[in-house]
């Protein structure tokens, strides 16, 4: 069945992680996903665990769906390659830094030259209107400049550390691709394109101060900056009589189950401290040290078990291994084994979400560089030839 985004077609000038999860997205939906790579091919090509060489395990993870085209732009026979697939396309989407594409002479002007109804999406680490602009970014940056690892430290040993995920590229990629469609919908009704800015540093501050910004709401200030809950030294995975399980008492309810459960309701109905969300949360750390008392006492088994009759969030804490075998993920498939056609066998994971008629699907391996080079320059010759503007 073909996916809601059929006839969407995008050139895809982005490497690494951000931009190609992001157009993955969207290449998972249907849209016609033609990736430009240098001669050496996209960096991550090359990194970590692989069977054949160009084709890593972070390759094939961000870059299913998708056509490989080769052009070298430091020529002016790949410049005017790639101005010729811009003419039959919708989107193009790149994570180069402007003032690089424009020495190239690729401007956004040169695009619009080329398509005048163009979207035209830069993925850059800091808008390009502010001191940062010229600087590169990268993941580590970017949380770094958002107070991630201080916040780490504050809750920690006091030593600033990275989250270890590559967090700000797949949630800046997600909100490129929800960009990129809100775009489209708009040339669909108005046949106008456009020049479109996703700034990493800007897309991630709100991420970390919507909590974190707290009493600096207000002008002046209504209280310190920091939510306090999130901030408890002692919000953690909580140890049990034999390895951890992870909890959180939220609601009223929630807290008094759990006071009965362990036989201490009279405690719980006594204590200022329970009484409302905003007194539990001034005195969150003493009271998730006190929850992590009882939860020792007995094995993790049991608190799976009776949190999850009370209706109590409760999960067991996995390792990257144990989670590759979680039953829930087990049950709805998430985890494939296919075949890729020069890479054996593999797992994949699933597309976004669950949908009644027009689900993600796979109908593309991640291809080998330069794999439809001349499938897509062919193709593009023709539909120049044959219309006037892109399909949507």
């Amino acid at each position: 069945m073909a996916g809601p985004l059929e006839g969407l077609r995008i050139l895809d000038m982005t490497s690494v992680l951000m931009g190609p999860f992001a157009t993955q997205v969207l290449g998972d939906m249907g849209a016609d996903v033609i990736k430009v790579e240098a001669p050496e091919g996209d960096t991550v090509r090359h990194l970590g665990p692989m069977r054949s060489p160009g084709m890593s395990a972070g390759f094939l993870h961000v870059n299913r769906n998708k056509r490989s085209v080769v052009l070298d732009l430091k020529n002016s026979a790949g410049r005017a390659a790639l101005l010729e697939l811009a003419r039959t396309v919708d989107v193009f989407v790149s994570n180069v830094r402007p003032a690089a594409l424009a020495r190239l002479g690729l401007s956004y002007e040169d695009f619009l030259e080329a398509n005048p109804s163009i979207i035209h999406v830069s993925l850059v680490g800091y808008g390009q209107n502010g001191p940062y602009a010229a600087r590169a970014a990268y993941d580590d940056m970017i949380q770094a400049a958002c107070a991630v690892p201080s916040l780490i430290a504050e809750v920690g040993d006091g030593v600033p550390r990275y989250v270890p995920l590559a967090i700000v590229d797949r949630i800046v990629g997600q909100a490129a691709a929800t960009t990129i469609l809100a775009a489209a919908l708009h040339r669909m009704k108005t046949g106008m394109g456009q020049a479109v800015e996703v700034p990493m540093f800007e897309t991630m501050v709100p991420y970390v101060m919507s909590e974190h910004m707290a009493g600096h709401t207000y002008d002046p200030p209504e209280g310190r900056i920091g939510y306090k809950r999130l901030l408890a030294p002692s919000r953690q995975a909580y140890a049990t009589a034999d390895g951890h399980v992870c909890t959180v008492l939220y609601t009223s309810k929630h807290w008094r189950s759990f006071f009965r459960l362990v036989g201490a309701e009279e405690r719980y109905a006594a204590d200022p401290r329970m009484a409302t969300i905003a007194a539990r949360t001034h005195h969150i750390s003493a009271l998730y040290a006190e929850v992590a008392g009882y939860l020792r006492t007995r094995p993790t088994a049991y608190w799976i078990e009776e949190l999850t009759r009370l209706d109590i969030p409760v999960m067991p804490l996995h390792t990257l291994e144990s989670l590759m075998h979680d039953p829930h993920l087990a049950a709805v498939g998430f985890f494939k084994k296919t075949l890729h056609p020069t890479e054996g066998p593999m797992v994949e994971m699933a597309g976004l979400g669950n949908w009644s008629r027009t689900p993600p699907s796979v109908t593309r391996p991640a291809p080998l560089l330069g794999e439809h080079t001349d499938e897509v320059l062919k193709e593009a010759a023709k539909l120049a030839a044959t219309t006037a503007s892109p399909a949507l």
